[in-house]
C-alpha cells in the first residue's frame, strides 16, 4: 500500500497500524539495536514510485523503519512524504548486483544500493525477524 503520510490522519495511521501493527517500544528498540536504517540511496523502482520522485531533483533516498508485522518504507517527493507499507507475508528481499538489494511488495518494488556493512547488517535484521515472526507453514508441521 502507497500512501501520502504527510499529515497527521488518524484513518491513515489506522490502517498502517492494522497492515503492519503498532510501533515497537522504547525497551523493545533498545533490545533489538534500533528498528531503522541508515540513508539508503535509490537506484531503480516500480512505475508509480518512479512518477513521484521525477517530480523534484533532489537525490532519491529512503529509509526503513521495522514493526512488529511488517515494515515501511519512507521516502519523499516534493515537500511530500510516501510510505510503502509492506506486511512480513507479502515482503521479499533480493541481493541483486554487488551490492544492491531489492525490496518488493505485489507490483511495486525499491532498489537501494548497499555500500556499507550497516546497510548489509540491517536488511540480515529484517530477514531474521521476519523468519521468527512468521507463523508456521503446513509444510513445517
Amino acid at each position: 500500500m502507497l500512501i501520502n503520510v504527510s499529515y497527521n490522519n488518524k484513518e491513515i495511521t489506522r490502517q498502517m497500524e492494522a497492515e503492519v501493527g503498532k510501533p515497537f517500544t522504547l525497551k523493545e528498540r533498545w533490545g533489538m539495536n534500533g528498528i531503522g536504517s541508515p540513508k539508503l540511496f535509490i537506484t531503480e523502482t516500480s512505475t508509480q514510485i518512479r512518477n513521484l520522485l521525477l517530480l523534484d531533483n533532489n537525490l532519491n533516498t529512503c529509509n526503513v523503519e521495522m514493526r512488529p508485522k511488517g515494515i515501511i518504507v519512507r521516502f519523499r517527493s516534493l515537500l511530500e512524504t510516501y510510505a510503502l507499507v509492506i506486511p512480513y507475508y507479502k515482503l521479499s528481499i533480493y541481493k541483486g548486483d554487488i551490492g544492491i538489494y531489492s525490496i518488493y511488495r505485489d507490483n511495486y518494488f525499491i532498489k537501494v544500493k548497499s555500500d556499507t556493512k550497516a546497510i548489509q547488517k540491517f536488511f540480515k535484521k529484517i530477514l531474521d525477524y521476519k523468519a521468527d515472526n512468521l507463523p508456521t507453514s503446513i509444510e513445517d508441521l
